[in-house]
Parts: structure tokens; sequence; C-alpha cells
């Protein structure tokens, strides 16, 4: 499984690459090949403020609806609408061009480092 050492990682399978006080956020390779072809996303809207750990939106697969959480709290500076056009790029590439919102953060949670990750997933594969 694919796992990027420069992220941090939730529980929840989200991952943050944090600069200048923005986070880019997006889905882990484990939560697409659990979720499988992604067909709708559902993201916040630039503006909106969004709290650490509650749910900002939706993700929509051939399998299942699944909510998809805040990993840090903040206001919403970019949605990725290339992904929201084309959703089957967040399976392809999760952690490129399948990103799926930014968000300006003044306090990044506390996150799983990827080998950290790597052990939650193990315990669910």
């Amino acid at each position: 499984m694919n796992v990027p050492q420069d992220l941090g990682y939730t529980k929840e399978h989200e991952w943050l690459r944090v600069a200048d006080g923005v986070a880019t956020v997006g889905i882990t390779a484990f939560a697409t090949d659990s979720l499988g072809d992604i067909v709708y996303l559902q993201l916040p809207s630039v503006g909106d403020t969004v709290t650490a750990g509650e749910v900002c939106g939706e993700i929509e697969s051939t399998k299942s609806v699944s909510e998809l959480y805040a990993p840090a709290g903040g206001e919403i500076v970019e949605v990725n609408d290339a992904a929201v056009d084309s959703p089957e790029i967040v399976n392809t590439d999760p952690y490129g061009d399948g990103w799926l919102f930014r968000v300006r953060t003044a306090e990044v949670p506390e996150l799983l480092d990827a080998a950290a990750y790597v052990a939650l997933t193990d315990g669910e594969v």
C-alpha cells in the first residue's frame, strides 16, 4: 500500500500536507481501495468554516456513501474542482491530483505518521 512518508494521517483515513498555515486534505489509498470507484464528492465550499473532527462532506462510491471529516479546523480556501468534476481522479491519484480541499488552519491536530497509519490499516485489512 502506498503511504507517503511526508504526510500526516487520521484514523478516519484522511491525509494532510501543511505548508504556511494551509493544510491540503485528501483521502488515503487505503480509503479509496475500501470505497471502490468514487462517483460523487460533496465538499465544503470556499469560505466555509470547518471544525477538526467534524463531518464536512460526503464521498459516494459504487459501494457506499461515506462521511468526510475535517482533519483540521479553519476556513476553506480552495476546493479541488477537478476532483468534483471527475471524482475518479481520487481513486487514481489520491495523494496528488486527487486532493480534496485546502483549509487555512492555526492549529494542526495530532496526526499519525506513516508508520502508525500503516499499523492502523494492517489491523483493518
